[in-house]
C-alpha cells in the first residue's frame, strides 16, 4: 500500500471525523459537571465540515474517479454522495441526541466520539475497493455501534439490545470474512477488480453466498432480520435513528459496489447467480416488514419493522442494478432513496425521542396511545410527524414518493415487473400503520398530559423541523437531488 498527498486529501472527510472524535475524548478528561451541551454542537459542526469536503471531492471526481491507498479504496461520485449522506445522518443524530441525553443526565463526550468513529468507518466502507479493507472498515463501524447501543448502561433494555446486536453482528462478520477468504482462494485476490477477473468456480460461488449472508444481516433482510426489532427498541432512540439511516446507507452502498464490481460479469458468478437470491430476499423483506408492523403497538418497534421493509425496497434497486442497461438508473435511484430516507427516518425517530424527553419517567413512551391527541398538545410536532409518515408511506408530494418511483421504475425497466408489483402491494400494506399514527394524533383523545419541555431541547426541535421540511422539499423540488444522484450513479467506478 502506498500513500500520497492525493490520498490524504481524498481521506480528508474521514480524517476530519476522526480528529473530531479525538478532540471530544481528550476534552472530556478535563471536564467536570454534567452540562456538556457544546459536545453535540462540536459533533454537528464536524459532520457539516466533512459533508462539505465530500461535496468538494465529488466535484473534483466528476471528470475521472481515482483510486487511493494503492487501490484499496476509490473516490468517485457514488462514494462521495454516500459519504455526504452519512455525514448528514450524523449531523441530525447529534442534534436529536442532545436533549435526549440531557434529560437523562447522560451527556458524555464518548457518546459523540463513538458516533464520529462509527461514521468514519462507514465512510471508509463506501470507498472500499478491497474485501479486506471493507472488512476492517465494517468492524470499525460495528464495534462503535455496539457500544452506542448499550450507552445507557443503567437500563436493562439497552444492555439486552447491545448483547443481541453484538452476538449477531459477530456472526455476520464471520460470514463476511469467511466469504472473503473463499473469494481469495478462488481468485488469488481480495480486490474487487481481481475477483471480477477470476474464472467462475464453485468456491467463488460459495464465497459470494457467504458475502450475501453477511450483508443480509447488516441490512436486516428477511430472514436475517430477527435482531432488528429488539435492538432498535432497546437502544437509545438517537442511536436507533443512527442505525436506521447511517448503517443502512453504508451497508447498501457497499453491497452495491461489491456486486456490481466483483460479480457483474457474464459468467456463473455474475448477476444470474445473485439476482434470483436477492429477488427472493427483497420480496420477503418488503412483505414481512410491512405485515409485522401492522400489529405493533410500540411506535419505535413499528418503525423498526418499517426499516426492514425499506431495506426490501432498496434490495429491489440492487436487483435492478444487475441489468447493465439500467445500472446507472438503479444506482441513482438507490442513492436518492437513501438520502430521502435519511431525513425521513431520522425525523420520525426524533419525534419518538422528543416524547421520551418530555416524559423521561414514562415506562412506555413509545406506545401508540402516547401519540393520541398530540395535535392538540404539540401541534407542530404532530404536523412534522404527519409529513414524515406520509413520506415513509410514499405518498406525494413527499421525498418518499419520488424515491419509490425511481426504484420501481428502475425495476420495471430491468424486467423485474413481478418484484415491482410486490413492492407496490407491500407499500399499500404500509399505508395502514403509517396513517394509523396520524389518526391517533388528530382524532383520538389524549391519554395523558405531556410534561413541560426540558431545557435546551431546541437543537433537536430544529432538526425535527428540518427533517419534515426536507421531506417535503425533496418531493416538491426534487430536481437538484435527483440530478446529483444521477450524476453520482453514472460516475460509479465499477
Amino acid at each position: 500500500m502506498s500513500f500520497s498527498t492525493q490520498d490524504l486529501l481524498a481521506l480528508a472527510p474521514t480524517l476530519t471525523l476522526t480528529v473530531g472524535a479525538l478532540v471530544l475524548l481528550l476534552t472530556e478528561v478535563f471536564l467536570r459537571g454534567e452540562r456538556r451541551g457544546y459536545q453535540a454542537m462540536v459533533t454537528a459542526s464536524t459532520a457539516a465540515v466533512a459533508l462539505g469536503l465530500y461535496l468538494q471531492l465529488g466535484a473534483a471526481a466528476a471528470d475521472k474517479p481515482y483510486a487511493l491507498l494503492g487501490g484499496f479504496a476509490v473516490i468517485d461520485g457514488f462514494s462521495c454522495f454516500a459519504g455526504a449522506t452519512l455525514c448528514a445522518g450524523l449531523f441530525l443524530t447529534a442534534l436529536l441526541g442532545t436533549g435526549f441525553l440531557e434529560a437523562r443526565g447522560a451527556e458524555r463526550g464518548e457518546f459523540y466520539a463513538l458516533l464520529l468513529l462509527a461514521t468514519a468507518g462507514m465512510c471508509l466502507m463506501v470507498q472500499g475497493n478491497d474485501l479486506l479493507f471493507i472488512f476492517v472498515a465494517l468492524e470499525m463501524m460495528s464495534v462503535a455501534t455496539y457500544a452506542l447501543a448499550t450507552y445507557l448502561r443503567a437500563d436493562q433494555k439497552p444492555t439486552e439490545a447491545a448483547f443481541k446486536y453484538f452476538l449477531l453482528g459477530a456472526v455476520s462478520s464471520a460470514f463476511f470474512l469467511f466469504g472473503a477468504a473463499l473469494c481469495f482462494g478462488a481468485s488469488g485476490h481480495t480486490s474487487l477488480a481481481g475477483i471480477a477477473a477470476a474464472k467462475a468456480s464453485p468456491l467463488l460461488l460459495a464465497g459470494l453466498a457467504l458475502l450475501l449472508v453477511g450483508f443480509a444481516f447488516k441490512i436486516a433482510a428477511v430472514p436475517f432480520h430477527m435482531w432488528a426489532p429488539d435492538v432498535y427498541e432497546g437502544s437509545p432512540t438517537p442511536v436507533t435513528a443512527f442505525m436506521a439511516v447511517a448503517v443502512k446507507t453504508a451497508a447498501f452502498a457497499t453491497l452495491l459496489r461489491v456486486l456490481l464490481t466483483a460479480f457483474s460479469g457474464a459468467g456463473l458468478a455474475g448477476p444470474q447467480a445473485w439476482q434470483p437470491v436477492l429477488w427472493g430476499l427483497a420480496a420477503l423483506t418488503m412483505l414481512v416488514g410491512n405485515l409485522s408492523a401492522l400489529s405493533a403497538r410500540s411506535v419505535k418497534r413499528m418503525l423498526a419493522y418499517s426499516s426492514i421493509a425499506h431495506a426490501g425496497y432498496l434490495l429491489m434497486a440492487v436487483v435492478a442494478g444487475g441489468n447493465a442497461a439500467v445500472r446507472d438508473e438503479a444506482t441513482s435511484g438507490l442513492l436518492f432513496y437513501v438520502a430521502s430516507y435519511t431525513v425521513t427516518a431520522a425525523g420520525a425517530f426524533g419525534v419518538v425521542a422528543l416524547l421520551e424527553r418530555l416524559n423521561p419517567d414514562d415506562p412506555q413512551p413509545w406506545d401508540l396511545d402516547r401519540f393520541a391527541g398530540l395535535a392538540q398538545r404539540r401541534p407542530w410536532v404532530a404536523a412534522a410527524m404527519t409529513v414524515l409518515m406520509l413520506s415513509l408511506a410514499g405518498i406525494p408530494p413527499t421525498a418518499g414518493f419520488i424515491g419509490k418511483l425511481l426504484i420501481f421504475r428502475a425495476a420495471v425497466d430491468a424486467g423485474q415487473v413481478g418484484l415491482a408489483v410486490v413492492g407496490v402491494l407491500s407499500s399499500l400494506i404500509g399505508l395502514y400503520y403509517y396513517l394509523r399514527i396520524v389518526v391517533y394524533m388528530y382524532f383520538r383523545p389524549a391519554a395523558q398530559q405531556l410534561a413541560a419541555a426540558q431545557p435546551r431541547g431546541w437543537p433537536g426541535d430544529l432538526a425535527l423541523i428540518g427533517c419534515a421540511v426536507a421531506a417535503l422539499w425533496f418531493g416538491i423540488l426534487s430536481g437538484p437531488l435527483t440530478a446529483a444522484a444521477k450524476a453520482a450513479g453514472t460516475l460509479f467506478a465499477g
